[in-house]
């Protein structure tokens, strides 16, 4: 890789896309993509993880300009906009604020979305902040100066080529490879010398993704008053949830959350603050010793796990310098709309709820729950918490005819960290989605809503593979082989045997169904996929397994599939439809 002097952001193409028309992958910039959104399908990055921390990223632009200005680029009459930096200025009149915001902000999103593209307001903001996307700038972007670094880092942690410390190589910063220094990445797709090697392209969406999602491996830090463990990368500590619309524009727009719909929210005016406007590197320091919780979405979505400097060396290769940076409480955080949650029953609180490798293979719609308000009571809904984004959507359909009664996608990507709690590097990458009618999932009826009858399913489908769990445990008991690993084996199998006709049923719903009658037909072919999976374990039984075992009563393949299909029966109960 050479060294140029110059690599931006906002004009020099990056970003990888794919093209509606030709169906094509292509790379385009920052400007580039905000004007010709409409016309791509997807991002298309090396890893769907990488596509998340990249769309957080341009949301983090979008939700900065139309926090300011609205669909025609004018600024809301409750700010005053400085016109060299398009900031607002601190006199924010609170009152129009509180009044009108709800409204116009609402117009803003309305009118985009009619409108089918971004306006020429966008523009004027990346070029406006052009010099803070240059990789190579006075200012590199996600990066600090090696006067910045050297301030921020203990002596003997400063910049030297000659004895580097607190580095990380291009293989770590690259997720789908994540090979530090103490182990060797066995199944990477580059080998040897090939690791270390990245385009610019290349390297502008690692060093996002890597900020992103960053384990603990590396053990410099910032200079700080207080003691502070290595942070996991924001996004690394979520479950995360977002919408997918039907080109990359819908996808942004769905994705963009102009005002906190939840009506005990503080209506006050928070402005959004990407990193890059920080005025400096050490007033961002500052604020993070500080353990500030970010009160808006655009620093949120841009928030740094760790101080980076590229350093190049000699042959135009770059060494990358990394700092741990002091983490903010995620307790409570209720900002953040990309995430289900979980309540801490000793605590009281709420934390962002995390996929683990013993639950990774756990398919979205078994946790259907999570990602929809279920219960209107006001105790249950108290250890409840909807995502953010969920609840967006929700205010759209609400209040906006934009959203209607279309398909929603909702789609999770992650890393998974691997158990080692001195390394958390990525072991596995975890991708997953499901659609179903906007009127359905945002069904708001007190009393037997699709989203309670949904989740009821869900419970249910859940019992019989429990049922299906104990045939299998017993079958092996009756070979004296007692293996949890098999066992498991086959009850992921018997998911995976699920998985597609779910789907395809939470699609094939709509608000006008008979909800008893559609649940029947879930039922029935529910009952026929774990009686097809029974029969071919039984057909497959072993003599042992025909003669069974005796102690007082007898054991065997038939007696075990008998007791399965009298629990499959009496949890699914298929002798009246609708019943």
């Amino acid at each position: 890789m050479t060294k140029p002097t110059s690599f931006n952001l906002v004009t020099d193409p990056w970003i990888n896309v794919i093209d509606n028309q030709s169906n094509q992958e292509v790379t385009v910039s920052l400007s580039t993509l905000f004007q010709n959104a409409q016309h791509y399908r997807q991002l298309a990055g090396e890893m769907q993880a990488q596509d998340l921390a990249i769309l957080r990223l341009l949301l983090a632009i979008l939700t900065t300009v139309y926090s300011r200005f609205n669909a025609n680029g004018e600024p809301y009459d409750w700010l005053t906009i400085q016109p060299d930096t398009m900031i607002a200025t601190p006199d924010v009149d609170q009152g129009i604020y509180a009044e009108d915001a709800a409204t116009e902000l609402l117009t803003t999103w309305d009118d985009l979305h009619q409108a089918q593209q971004f306006s020429d307001v966008v523009q004027d903001y990346l070029t406006t902040y052009q010099p803070r996307f240059d990789l190579f700038g006075d200012q590199p972007f996600y990066q600090a100066t090696t006067a910045g670094y050297d301030a921020a880092v203990p002596d003997d942690k400063k910049i030297s080529l000659d004895n580097p410390k607190g580095t990380v190589g291009i293989k770590q910063i690259n997720r789908r490879i994540s090979e530090s220094g103490n182990s060797v990445a066995l199944f990477s797709p580059r080998s040897g010398a090939t690791k270390d090697n990245l385009t610019l392209p290349e390297l502008s969406r690692w060093l996002i993704t890597y900020q992103n999602f960053t384990g603990v491996t590396d053990k410099t830090k910032i200079v700080a008053t207080d003691k502070f463990s290595a942070p996991l990368g924001w996004l690394y500590s979520l479950n995360p949830i977002y919408a997918i619309g039907k080109n990359l524009f819908e996808t942004l727009m769905l994705n963009l959350v102009l005002l906190n719909p939840d009506s005990d929210a503080e209506d006050v005016y928070h402005p959004q603050q990407p990193v890059w406007e920080v005025s400096s590197l050490n007033d961002y320091l500052e604020t993070r010793k500080s353990l500030h919780r970010p009160d808006n979405l655009a620093e949120l979505y841009t928030t740094w796990s760790r101080l980076i400097h590229v350093e190049w060396d000699e042959s135009d290769y770059p060494i990358i310098f990394s700092a741990s940076i002091p983490q903010f409480s995620d307790e409570d955080m209720f900002i953040e709309p990309m995430t289900t949650w979980r309540y801490d029953k000793k605590t009281e609180h709420f934390r962002p709820a995390i996929k683990g490798l013993r639950n990774m293979n756990r398919a979205m719609w078994r946790n259907f729950g999570s990602y929809v308000r279920i219960s209107q009571s006001q105790q249950e809904a108290s250890q409840q918490r909807e995502p953010g984004i969920v609840s967006w959507l929700r205010y759209l359909r609400e209040e906006s005819d934009s959203l209607g009664d279309n398909q929603l996608t909702l789609a999770s990507a992650t890393l998974i960290r691997d158990d080692n709690a001195t390394s958390q590097m990525p072991a596995a990458e975890l991708a997953d989605e499901m659609r179903i009618d906007a009127a359905v999932f945002l069904d708001d009826r007190e009393m037997d809503n699709w989203a309670q009858r949904i989740e009821e399913v869900v419970d249910q489908t859940q019992k019989v593979g429990d049922d299906y769990r104990h045939f299998i445990s017993n079958i092996a008991d009756l070979k004296n082989r007692k293996e949890p690993r098999e066992t498991e084996k086959a009850v992921a199998q018997f998911y995976d045997q699920l998985n597609e006709p779910f789907l395809q049923w939470l699609a094939s719903l709509t608000i006008d169904d008979d909800v008893d009658s559609r649940i029947w037909d879930w039922r029935k072919q529910l009952h026929q996929i774990a009686l097809d999976l029974a029969k071919a374990q039984f057909d497959n039984s072993t003599p042992r397994e025909i003669t069974g075992v005796s102690d007082g009563n007898v054991e065997n393949i038939f007696t075990e599939y008998n007791r399965f299909m009298r629990f499959l029966n009496q949890h699914l109960d298929l002798s009246k439809k609708g019943d």
